[in-house]
């Protein structure tokens, strides 16, 4: 007889499935905070290893560091490192309480005049870092930087001194954008899908999806991707699809889309599955560990993705 209150045991997905085959890339190929989170979001497994996991990463200033974003290598804490680490806190139910605290006197020590976060702090200097992320001296804010921490600490009602001008920094700039490009666009719904002024929220997302439809910043159709232009400096081929603005229904981006464009969309990305398991990735790959690294993070979120869809994935 189990004992009460035990652990439920380990799911195991049906032979050959998506799931199945996931699985074995992760076990394969993934870090140890992947193999955990893999663990968490389909194998029953618990938040308390992917806490241990992610702690790795800590620094003493409160940020995370030491690759956890895999284009930036090295031991620094850097926002985009702790804009990870928010989002697997977030996505296990633990962010909050005085690790966040901290997190948010980091950011608070890295932030630029207005208030908002650089992409790449300057401490990164020295250190291995993509190409595509620049090292400069008086780095501006970024709302590519900004807006997907302010929207995950606004989603766990946090609340702290710099959120306060770091909400009207992504306000502003969200309010302003004209051209654009697929991620800043991201970073944009990563905000207004947890601003508190809803109405606001909602006003400023309808006008960024006629932006996104206007400046064909979404392959709508996955069969003629000769269509549709890629953004200056994005890899070749290196496309944005509606679920990549929409990862679940509940996001305002899903609005922007018919249900046809969304269910080729899926399609597209499910069968984006390659033979040894796991998904592509599709930006610059300038050095073989971070894009090896960076493969088990997208294998997990094109799974979540489809689940959160009701896409079967075993």
């Amino acid at each position: 007889m189990a004992e009460t209150g035990a652990s439920p045991l380990p799911t195991t997905p049906p032979a050959r499935s998506p799931l199945f085959r996931a699985e074995q890339f992760v076990w394969l190929t993934a870090r140890v905070l992947e193999q955990r989170l893999f663990a968490y979001h389909f194998l029953n497994g618990g938040a308390d290893p992917v806490d241990t996991a992610l702690d790795a990463y800590r620094n003493q200033d409160g940020g995370y560091g030491h690759a956890l974003e895999p284009d930036l290598r090295g031991p620094v804490s850097q926002p985009l490192h702790t804009a990870r680490a928010l989002r697997v806190l977030d996505s296990i139910g633990r962010c909050g309480g005085q690790r966040v605290e901290r997190v948010c006197r980091y950011l608070t020590s890295v932030s630029t005049a207005d208030g908002a976060l650089p992409a790449v702090h300057p401490s990164q200097r020295g250190y291995p870092a993509a190409p595509f992320v620049p090292v400069v001296d008086d780095p501006p804010s970024e709302l590519l930087a900004t807006g997907p921490v302010v929207g995950v600490l606004h989603r766990n009602e946090v609340w702290h001194a710099w959120l306060f001008r770091a909400t009207d920094f992504c306000w502003q700039a969200v309010e302003s954008l004209e051209r654009s490009h697929p991620y800043e666009i991201q970073a944009a719904v990563a905000f207004l899908d947890a601003a508190p002024d809803r109405a606001r929220a909602e006003s400023a997302a309808d006008r960024l999806g006629r932006l996104v439809r206007e400046q064909r910043l979404a392959a709508l159709d996955p069969d003629r991707l000769d269509d549709y232009p890629v953004a200056p400096g994005y890899a070749p081929g290196e496309h944005h699809f509606p679920h990549d603005y929409a990862p679940t229904p509940q996001s305002l981006a899903r609005a922007w889309f018919t249900d046809d464009e969304m269910a080729r969309s899926l399609d597209h990305l499910a069968s984006e599955q390659q033979e040894d398991g796991g998904w592509p990735i599709r930006w610059h790959q300038w050095a073989p560990g971070p894009a090896l690294e960076a493969r088990p993070m997208v294998t997990v979120e094109a799974l979540r993705t489809l689940r959160a869809h009701g896409r079967p994935i075993g």
